[in-house]
């Protein structure tokens, strides 16, 4: 498997604070990987540690296999926090700064990129006068102007309507499907994050305490009877040869997840007890998305 971000105990620390603690980050090639957490969990320094504009207390880092990071980070585009745009100008006068201190002499790359993010009908409106997903489509293309293979996006749905959200994740998709680019993105939206991403890393406190696959998140919010018991063995034998039960797991050491005959738990912990099984708890589990992000993250807050 290739790998576009490697990291190894990466921790930042102001005064006292640990920011980031000890983070191992693993971003593969052509994912679209989601990177959530609460306010202040690390995520915003995080990506300004891996793009090179904060520098990390201890840990290393890989990018694209190599430990040349300088060098590695031409290939990236980021967008962290606000674009910084200029806003009496229009979006051509802005792209237009962008190209000559880059250095980009293709005269018709402006007009290219602006199509390519759909602000191609900008015209002479002034950035101050746009809407937020203007701004933050114009602060992705300026992010993709040297045609990055790695873009870094610090919430870059936050504060969009519908219809912006929207235009965001077919962007996004766009990027990811056409062009190639492996995305690292930050959300609040965790409905919306779902529609794109195609692995998650959920960070608590500056720690990186999960990564998994997409298609493992939709396992994980299965609606199920869980039961925990002192024989995890032999409660799977009952499963089967009593219940007629095959469709289970057994996800750590104690516990499993029925997922049939999920209205008979009753039955099912009567079961077990005439048979020998312990049931220290049994219960409903599963849940939509945010409920289980939530339940990783403990309270209400903002993700």
């Amino acid at each position: 498997m290739e790998y576009v971000l490697n990291t190894d105990g990466i921790t930042k620390i102001y005064g006292n604070h640990t920011v980031v603690d000890h983070v191992d980050m693993h971003v593969r090639k052509g994912d679209i990987y989601g990177f959530i957490g609460k306010n202040g969990a690390g995520k915003t320094t995080f990506m300004r540690i891996v793009s090179g504009l904060a520098s990390p207390a201890s840990g290393t880092m890989e990018l694209f296999g190599s430990r040349e990071l300088e060098k590695q980070r031409q290939r990236l585009g980021t967008l962290i926090e606000q674009p910084g745009l200029y806003g009496t100008m229009t979006a051509k006068e802005n792209m237009e700064v962008v190209r000559r201190s880059y250095g980009i002499t293709n005269s018709h790359a402006v007009n290219e990129m602006l199509e390519f993010v759909g602000l191609s009908q900008a015209g002479k409106k002034k950035v101050k006068n746009f809407s937020l997903g203007m701004k933050q489509r114009l602060g992705i293309a300026i992010a993709l102007f040297r045609n990055p293979d790695f873009l870094i996006l610090d919430e870059p749905i936050n504060g969009l309507d519908p219809e912006g959200i929207k235009e965001m994740r077919d962007l996004l998709l766009k990027l990811n499907q056409e062009k190639q680019i492996t995305i690292l993105i930050s959300s609040h939206i965790l409905g919306e994050l779902s529609k794109i991403a195609t692995r998650y890393g959920i960070i608590k406190e500056g720690v990186l305490i999960e990564e998994f696959q997409a298609g493992e998140l939709k396992s994980r919010c299965r609606r199920c009877v869980k039961l925990v018991v002192d024989d995890a063995e032999l409660a799977a034998a009952v499963l089967e040869d009593k219940c007629h039960i095959v469709n289970f797991d057994v996800p750590k050491a104690g516990v499993l997840r029925v997922f049939d005959r999920i209205e008979d738990s009753w039955e099912i912990n009567r079961d077990l007890i005439q048979e020998g099984v312990r049931v220290k708890e049994s219960y409903l589990a599963g849940q939509d998305l945010e409920g289980y992000f939530m339940d990783l993250l403990g309270g209400e807050s903002n993700v």
